[in-house]
């Protein structure tokens, strides 16, 4: 392995990592019996405050599996590609 293909391997899995943190941290979308019975008052007694780091925490997953698509796509072309001799 080359220098270039480790340092690909090990990016990708760091923002793997990184993608799987980000998603625990991330609250559930199914309310459940609680949000049943509470109905609305959760939106009107502070929801709203905790939802720009929620937001952001979406926002951030959404980039890093964009940039882990890439580098795996990266990796997987520049492995078929790299060891091909030039006709």
């Amino acid at each position: 392995m080359s220098g270039y293909q480790i340092a690909l391997a090990a990016a990708t899995i760091l923002v793997s990592i990184v993608i799987i943190i980000l998603i625990m941290l991330q609250e559930s979308k199914q309310q459940g019996l609680s949000g049943v019975i509470a109905g609305g008052a959760d939106n009107l007694l502070g929801k709203t405050r905790g939802r720009s780091f929620e937001d952001k925490l979406v926002k951030y997953t959404k980039y890093l599996t964009i940039v882990f698509f890439v580098l795996t796509l990266g990796t997987t072309l520049l492995l078929l590609f790299a060891n091909k001799p030039v006709a």
